[in-house]
């Protein structure tokens, strides 16, 4: 099969479109013929190995896996003997951990528990692009933030990837939420939802006298103290992910540490429904071919992204 490989830390110039065995499910996974995948942050993230505390994990001097991808929606095409809840035909999509990565190709195998069925009024790409971003969004808003209705929610970051989904999902929640975004995506963001939006490139809004409940910060860009001048007395910090170290450090000794997403099926039921209902749709920027997965990456890196950017393998 074809699959998107590499072998050594760096830009996306690296990465090569090979071939490599078909994979074989074992007796908890499920094979699947990947019709779309989708690029997250952390794809680019473990491509570079940055930071450098990601390679305790994936490798200190190269990689200790050869495939990216964690997003995948597919046709299941074999099943491993432990597996009772799809068959031969199902139409899938799930979530793979990144340290298993290997959707941006052309079949994959995932673990049965990290899989749901596609709802059939929704298309592969949506599907694709959703677990996790919009798992990280739910995740977020309400585990490490307890989200309830009525509440006054901000997203900082509402035109990307998991920021799309967390304004979506904090909607379906009955909060009253501020999207946080630049000039270019005011008209997006309030088309998903946003009861309120703001363009930061005109208004500081750690520093404009409004207070939130809850403020879900999907990009990690502002200081700890600043995002906390925002917040009620009791309002909830919840932060997906830090733009550099001095800001992750930060966060840890203020006791803000970055909400680890966990894929597991009840979340992934529960994104099922969401999106068969309607109350969440995929925003998807870009789509490219497998072969251009590199420039897809690319892409990604700008930070330009406005919701997701899928891969078309099928």
């Amino acid at each position: 099969m074809k699959s998107i490989l590499f072998t050594q830390y760096g830009p996306p110039d690296l990465l090569t479109l090979g071939e490599m065995a078909k994979p074989t499910p074992n007796d908890d996974q499920v094979l699947i013929k990947v019709h779309t995948a989708s690029v997250n942050p952390a794809d680019w993230h473990i491509m570079r190995g940055e930071p450098f505390l990601a390679r305790l994990e994936f490798g200190l001097s190269k990689p200790k896996i050869s495939q990216l991808g964690s997003d995948v929606a597919g046709l299941v095409e074999a099943v491993g003997k432990n597996v009772t809840q799809f068959k031969v035909g199902d139409a899938v999509f799930g979530c793979a951990p990144m340290s298993q990565a290997g959707t941006l190709a052309e079949y994959v195998c995932v673990r049965e528990n990290l899989l749901a069925l596609k709802p059939a009024n929704v298309s592969y790409e949506a599907a694709a692009a959703a677990p996790l971003a919009a798992l990280t969004a739910l995740q977020g808003l309400r585990d490490k933030g307890q989200i309830r209705a009525g509440q006054r929610v901000l997203v900082n970051g509402a035109s990307g990837g998991v920021g799309t989904y967390a304004v979506q999902i904090a909607k379906s929640y009955g909060a009253e939420v501020t999207g946080v975004c630049s000039t270019r995506n005011l008209d997006l963001v309030r088309s998903i939802g946003a009861d309120h939006v703001i363009d930061y490139t005109q208004t500081d809004f750690t520093n404009n006298g409004q207070k939130y409940d809850l403020i879900f910060d999907a990009i990690g860009n502002r200081s700890i103290s600043d995002l906390k001048r925002a917040l009620t007395p009791n309002g909830i910090l919840s932060v997906a992910g830090f733009t550099s170290l001095g800001l992750l450090f930060q966060g840890m000794l203020r006791g803000a540490m970055m909400q680890t997403m966990r894929p597991n099926q009840a979340d992934m039921g529960f994104l099922k429904t969401l999106l068969e209902n309607g109350k969440v749709m995929s925003v998807i920027d870009r789509r490219y071919p497998l072969s251009e997965t590199a420039e897809a990456i690319r892409y990604l890196e700008t930070s330009r992204a406005r919701g997701k950017v899928v891969i078309l393998v099928a």
